[in-house]
């Protein structure tokens, strides 16, 4: 079922993969993520989550796996999928593992074995194969009712359609199981849509939306400067359409929490101003969805 608005597509109609950024984005997160990850986002999913020790969670669209490390640092049991390979690869080379340490069975990891990773579309769900080559959503890594939770952070704007993604999930996770989303907060953070101004009268920093109900689509320039033709997709929803899809999927949205940017302004005559309205106005959006007890 589609968003309201929003124009239906196959799967893999569309490229939404990061593969071509790939290296652009493994420097600008580095190891333990950007200060955005370390000082908003990761501890944001952690307490949407809950307790993870002894817990299964997958983490889809991983990029190079910033968040898969913290989770089994903090006792989970972790997979992370992206479909960009050279991400994979990333990951694995800053987690410590590599393409032959993958892991058939759930089973059998180990609380203190490297973290498992696969390229996978998480719009396909139902087709991966965890890359050991067994029929297609039959191993018990993307087994129906295989996970105690999913995350899907800072990137669920960069894939296009979600509700394949939420009925893949709904199917992996176990009874009572949550998705946790974190994502640039739709209503104040949209590309093309949404600035910041300045009223010089009232001295007041404001944010612009110039647009929010209509579903569309961005390419958005990496470095403009040294590349322009180096792009990603990002895809604006308004709210309505996330809860739409997840409902449709069988998960229930229980809670949502707006979370501001860290960061002030250097010492000058507007400095107060924008701390003021950076506070006020939301950077993220963090969002947990369950799957009932009895489904």
């Amino acid at each position: 079922m589609a968003a309201p608005g929003a124009a239906r597509r196959a799967p893999h109609e569309l490229d939404t993969s990061w593969e071509g950024v790939a290296e652009w984005y493994d420097d600008l997160v580095d190891e333990r993520g950007s200060d955005y990850h370390r000082n908003i986002v990761i501890p944001g999913a952690l307490r949407l989550l809950g307790n993870v020790r002894h817990k299964r969670v997958l983490d889809v669209a991983c990029g190079q796996g910033v968040l898969c490390r913290e989770l089994k640092r903090l006792g989970a049991s972790v997979v992370g999928i992206d479909s960009s390979p050279a991400l994979i690869e990333q990951a694995r080379r800053r987690s410590g593992t590599s393409a032959s340490a993958g892991l058939r069975s759930l089973e059998r990891l180990d609380p203190n074995a490297p973290i498992s990773f696969f390229v996978v579309d998480a719009r396909d769900l139902d087709n991966a194969t965890g890359g050991d080559g067994s029929p297609p959503g039959r191993t018990s890594l993307f087994a129906r009712r295989s996970y105690d939770a999913v995350c899907c952070i800072l990137s669920i704007q960069n894939i296009d359609p979600i509700g394949p993604v939420f009925a893949g999930v709904a199917r992996l996770l176990r009874p009572s199981g949550c998705l946790v989303i974190v994502m640039l907060h739709p209503a104040f953070r949209a590309i093309g849509q949404t600035a910041w101004g300045w009223d010089e009268r009232q001295r007041r920093q404001f944010r612009r939306v110039d647009g929010y109900l209509t579903p569309g689509e961005s390419a958005v320039r990496i470095r403009p400067g040294a590349d322009p033709a180096l792009t990603t997709l990002t895809f604006h929803r308004p709210l309505q359409s996330y809860f739409h899809e997840l409902a449709a999927a069988g998960l229930m949205v229980d809670a949502l929490e707006e979370w501001p940017s860290h960061r002030r302004s250097p010492p000058s005559p507007r400095a107060a101003e924008e701390d003021r309205a950076r506070r006020e106005i939301p950077l993220f959006l963090g969002l947990r969805a369950r799957k009932p007890a009895g489904a």
